[in-house]
């Protein structure tokens, strides 16, 4: 699960890098711990080349309050309200970093070692005219799951492309174990007894 990323400036510059004409919404980006309802800047294909949109965080649940802020990439084909978004939709989200909790409430902090962004797949959609992102999330590997049993379904820098157009790719990429990261964690319950 995902519930907050963080993003810094060295993102936006890199982020600036890689999706051409940008123009000033790179360096416009939010910056700080993003969290579900926050409007982000997204990884979209919208047009023929990859851009950059602002987004709200979360889809608003079907009669219900609240927001869904993540799918599970294992079934989102198969939800009807996810099937044609994640078909036609879809977007990468970039972060510096993003947040789990272990079942201590113990916060710990994902990333990728020597990389200035982490790249998060997901899928959009529009609610009462304003666009709205979520986050797919898959299995956590091993490296995340001594904290959390689910994380986000993490992309390749030079994937990006590939993710939002290529139809074939989704489907591989769904399925597939995502990159081990490095954890940051300043407190850890260490438990003395098995």
């Amino acid at each position: 699960m995902c519930g907050r990323y963080y993003v810094d400036g060295e993102t936006a510059r890199e982020v600036a890098h890689i999706v051409k004409n940008t123009g000033a919404q790179a360096t416009k980006m939010r910056t700080g711990d993003i969290y579900p309802s926050h409007t982000a800047v997204v990884v979209n294909g919208s047009t023929a080349a990859l851009k950059l949109e602002e987004m709200q965080w979360g889809f608003p649940q079907y009669k219900k309050k609240g927001l869904l802020i993540n799918a599970r990439a294992e079934t989102a084909l198969e939800r009807k309200a996810f099937c044609a978004s994640l078909l036609h939709r879809r977007c990468v989200i970039p972060a510096k970093h993003f947040y789990e909790w272990d079942p201590d409430k113990n916060k710990a902090i994902f990333y990728r070692e020597g990389r200035p962004v982490v790249y998060m797949a997901g899928f959009y959609n529009c609610f009462s005219d304003q666009p709205r992102f979520m986050v797919l999330t898959t299995q956590a590997n091993a490296s995340v799951r001594p904290v959390h049993h689910r994380m986000p379904l993490i992309l390749e820098e030079a994937e990006l492309e590939d993710w939002v157009f290529d139809h074939h790719f989704m489907e591989y990429a769904l399925s597939r174990t995502p990159p081990m990261l490095n954890r940051e964690q300043e407190y850890e319950q260490q438990r003395l007894f098995l």
